[in-house]
């Protein structure tokens, strides 16, 4: 193959858009950026996620494993690790005052070369309660579709999840059924899950 031939083939090759670029988010009360190695390191961040793994709603609905410094550590470094793998993208929910701990937005691939991706979210209860869970997703759904090349975006919550499925709505995600006894929650018991999805292609809720 000439330098020409090669130049050219080079320009026409696709560009894979499904590929996590690290992005910031500002949201006037609060920021959303990726978990980075350094929290591992922040004892507030790490004694918020102790809280937030005690929270009952938490413990309940987003059970995680963030129950001493330690495990709060490793959980922070998993999230970081799932940017380094290319397998989802975690960012911190935080205070733009004061770096305190919001909460967590992840949008996770569950098939990549297909475009499907899954997203969950948590808030602190400190920051319940001001439509901040869906300012925070609404935003990491459009960066989704905008730079990921997210075909379809999914969320699926406990049918008891009642603010959980606010948020879903809120944010132009589309109720499609119930599915049953699909996932254990922090209770230990098997509950019927909500399934709400976005396409690309739909129309964006007005107002996001």
């Amino acid at each position: 193959m000439t330098a020409s031939s090669a130049a050219a083939a080079t320009a026409t090759a696709p560009v894979d858009r499904k590929t996590f670029s690290h992005a910031e988010f500002d949201l006037g009360d609060a920021v959303l950026r990726p978990w980075a190695p350094a929290d591992a390191d922040s004892e507030p961040l790490l004694d918020a996620l102790v809280s937030a793994a005690a929270d009952p709603a938490i413990a309940l609905w987003n059970p995680i494993t963030s129950t001493d410094r330690d495990a709060a550590r490793a959980w922070v470094e998993a999230r970081h690790g799932g940017w380094e793998r290319g397998t989802s993208a975690s960012f911190a929910v935080l205070d733009a005052t004061d770096g305190a701990l919001f909460g967590n937005v992840t949008l996770r691939w569950t098939d990549r070369a297909d475009g499907l991706a899954m997203m969950g979210y948590l808030l602190l209860p400190a920051a319940r309660g001001r439509g901040l869970a869906t300012r925070a997703v609404a935003a990491v759904t459009d960066w989704g579709f905008d730079t990921v090349g997210v075909r379809r975006m999914e969320i699926a919550h406990a049918v008891g999840n009642q603010a959980s499925c606010g948020v879903a709505d809120r944010c132009g995600y589309l109720s499609e059924g119930v599915l049953r006894e699909s996932f254990r929650f922090g209770d230990g018991d098997y509950h019927d899950e909500h399934l709400h999805a976005r396409l690309a292609k739909d129309p964006r809720p007005e107002g996001n």
